[in-house]
This record gives structure tokens, C-alpha cells and sequence, in this order.
């Protein structure tokens, strides 16, 4: 399905494509797109890349009023092919630059503006992300709290956050680069990869040859085989960390063995493989 609104900004005037990775749940997709209606740079479209064919999901697009040019990408629901829905929302794209974030994280109003900001063709950039207890979630979800106030409630309910299961709480406030706390800190660098919090040049992308789509589990193929591949082409990491701020909504975690898609890298990584078999382009 290709959905598409062009009620704002027209589109040679976008300069970044935001892509969503979603998978079935439409309640916590509506609060990450609610979160987009603040955003302090709105010169961006949206990818809805989902990694299924759900007609929730579909009904729940078709229905929600987008301020944003919008795509809806789906794929056969048949086991994990987050990579492939990637690549594939990449071919897609209007834009350069290409913004990635998962359909569990809301928005700080500020975040599109610092991925777009402190864009640049050699640098990949990477910030992190608040995992939030159930009570903040909840707020979050029904609109008692809303992304623009949450430096606040932060600040207010630090420890019990952390005492219900939050956390790395520290990166859920954002630090005006230009105020008092901003000028002393400057920017926390970054030495890994979110798959949730990242952006880069298209060209970057298609340099490595997009994801690689021989991972058929989540974590690993999604963030930090890119990292190594990047570098090994001269690729920089730069940090949005604390100004494209994320806020991770609460849920039971399906976490899984890493041992094989730590082969595939390690093999790779040995062979110094930068470019992958099987991505945006198929290689024999």
C-alpha cells in the first residue's frame, strides 16, 4: 500500500525522510505520530515500513489524519524481515536523508530538527533513548503528559522512574545545545548504533549496499553491522545525543539469542565484507 497526503511542505521543500518500523501495534503508532504535529522542523515525510500485512494496521493509516507527506510500505507477514521492510522503504524515499526510528519510541518536538541540523554526507549520526517505566507510558499513551513536557516530569520523578523498571533516564532530557547546560556538557559523543535513533545519507546507505537482509533475527543486523561496515569505509559517527531525543514506551521485551547473527557479523567483519551479498541491490 502506498498512501500518500501532501497537505505539508511541498515536496522539493522536504529535507528528510522520517521511516517507522511497525509491527501490529497501532496504539503505541498513533502516540509516535502525534508526537510528529510538534515537531520544530517539519520539512520531512514519512515511511510507515511495516514488517507485516496487518488490517489493523491498515485501517488505522487510512484513518489517521497525517500532517506529513506519507508512504505505507507492508510485506507478507512471514517471520522477521525487518532488513528487507529497510531496504525497501529506502528504495522508496524522497529524500537524502533518512531518518530511522522504531513505532515504540515517541518525539521530543526537537528531534527532527537536530537529525536535519547536523546532517552531512560522511556522518552517520546516532543518538539514544529513555526506557520508560509503565506509569510514564501510560501518561504518554492517554495525553497526560505530553513529549514537550517531559524535561519536567523528568526532573520531578527521576528516582521513581528508575525504581519501576526505567531506564537510561539520563537520556530522556534534552540539553539546549545553546543554554548554560548545553555550553558546559557540549554534545556526549556516541560510540554505538540505535537502529531507533539514527540517520544518514542515502549515499551512505548505498556505499554498504543498505541492510543486510541475510540477518533473519532482530538487534544485531539492524544497527550494529552497520556500524562496523560504515566505518570500514570511512564513515563518521556524530552524536544527536540529548537533542534528538527519544522516549521508549514500555513493553514486555521478546528478546533473542544473538549467537547467530554474531557469526554472520564476526565472519564478515574477519573478511572485512563492508558491502553485503544481499541488500538494496542483490550481488552475485
Amino acid at each position: 500500500m502506498d498512501q500518500t497526503n501532501n497537505m505539508h511542505p511541498a515536496k522539493d521543500e522536504l529535507k528528510a525522510t522520517l521511516i517507522i518500523s511497525v509491527y501490529k501495534n497501532t496504539t503505541f503508532l498513533k502516540a509516535v505520530l502525534d508526537s510528529l504535529v510538534g515537531q520544530t522542523d517539519n520539512r520531512f515525510e514519512v515511511i510507515i515500513s511495516e514488517d507485516g500485512d496487518s488490517d489493523e494496521m491498515k485501517g488505522f493509516v487510512h484513518h489517521y489524519s497525517f500532517q506529513h507527506p506519507v508512504q505505507h510500505l507492508t510485506r507478507e507477514d512471514s517471520g522477521w524481515q525487518k532488513n528487507q521492510a529497510l531496504n525497501e522503504a529506502i528504495r522508496a524515499a524522497n529524500t537524502n536523508w533518512l531518518v530511522f526510528i522504531d513505532g515504540d519510541c515517541v518525539l521530543h518536538p526537537r528531534f527532527m530538527e537536530f537529525h536535519v541540523k547536523n546532517s552531512s554526507p560522511t556522518t552517520i549520526l546516532a543518538g539514544k533513548r529513555i526506557k520508560l517505566d509503565p506509569e510514564t507510558t501510560k501518561l504518554l499513551l492517554e495525553g497526560s503528559v505530553r513529549p514537550n513536557q517531559m524535561n519536567a516530569y523528568l526532573r520531578k520523578h527521576f528516582k521513581k522512574i528508575k525504581n519501576s523498571g526505567g531506564e537510561f533516564v539520563e537520556e530522556g532530557f534534552f540539553i539546549d545545545p545553546k543554554g548554560l547546560l548545553g555550553m558546559v556538557m557540549g554534545t556526549r559523543k556516541m560510540r554505538h548504533l540505535k537502529g531507533c535513533n539514527m540517520s544518514f545519507h542515502r549515499d551512505a546507505i548505498y556505499a554498504i549496499n543498505g541492510f543486510d537482509e541475510a540477518y533473519t533475527r532482530p538487534a544485531v543486523g539492524e544497527d550494529a553491522d552497520l556500524l562496523w561496515r560504515f566505518k570500514g569505509l570511512g564513515y563518521q559517527l556524530g552524536s544527536v545525543r540529548n537533542l534528538a531525543v527519544q522516549y521508549h514506551l514500555h513493553h514486555k521485551e521478546s528478546w533473542t539469542d544473538q549467537e547467530e547473527n554474531l557469526q554472520i557479523m564476526n565472519e564478515n567483519m574477519a573478511a572485512k565484507k563492508y558491502v553485503c551479498t544481499d541488500g538494496l541491490v542483490k550481488k552475485p
